[in-house]
């Protein structure tokens, strides 16, 4: 076994095998505290956090988001959004959703298992789908959704070093994130605590 097959195998004994159930409303805990509360039920949604195989070694997908979008603009994000009426679950839509933002055939994925769900500020309830990715050819951003895409190595993500501290003020509260900074780019806010997520997940037993 390779190197980068046993990490994916490592990486696949700490995932769900199925995409977890979604936690009742009253049991939901925003990543930062809105100015008030949500009356409308949270957004379902997907990401997918996608594991290259390269020559190199295992490297994570990113997306930089287009400037011009309303909601997010220009900032980095994984592959995913709104979880819609007609797909089969969470992995359909993170699937769908790498398709029309970067180009990957579906085929070109293999679903390793789910995180459990994420509950943002703005109220998306977010299932984060770990798939590993054989691209047969460059990755290519839909110019309408996405600006920019880029890979970080796994083994820097794994690395704790390679986290700090994001901070931003929203209605005159301030709120921490974690952050990253890579080749320019600068991940924080939902991306990078997913990111943290994954990290915690996957280092954790090895450190036991």
């Amino acid at each position: 076994m390779s190197p980068d097959d046993a990490t994916i195998a490592h990486v696949t004994s700490r995932l769900l095998s199925a995409a977890p159930a979604l936690p009742n409303r009253d049991q939901l805990v925003p990543d930062w505290a809105p100015l008030q509360p949500f009356e409308r039920p949270p957004v379902q949604a997907a990401v997918l956090i996608g594991l290259v195989r390269r020559p190199e070694g295992l490297t994570v997908l990113y997306t930089e988001r287009s400037p011009d979008l309303r909601a997010h603009s220009g900032q980095v994000a994984f592959p995913g959004g709104k979880v819609d009426p007609q797909d089969a679950g969470v992995a359909d839509a993170a699937l769908r959703e790498a398709f029309e933002e970067v180009g990957l055939p579906r085929e070109n994925a293999q679903v390793l298992g789910f995180m459990s769900t994420y509950y943002t500020g703005t109220n998306y309830l977010i299932t984060p789908v770990v798939a590993v990715l054989d691209p047969q050819g460059p990755f290519v951003p839909n110019p309408e959704e996405v600006h920019s895409v880029f890979e970080v190595p796994l083994r820097r993500i794994l690395d704790h070093a390679t986290y700090g501290e994001f901070r931003i003020s929203r209605g005159g509260k301030e709120h921490r994130t974690w952050q990253i900074d890579h080749d320019g780019h600068r991940i924080w806010g939902i991306t990078a605590n997913i990111t943290r997520r994954f990290r915690d997940l996957v280092v954790e037993e090895a450190a036991a």
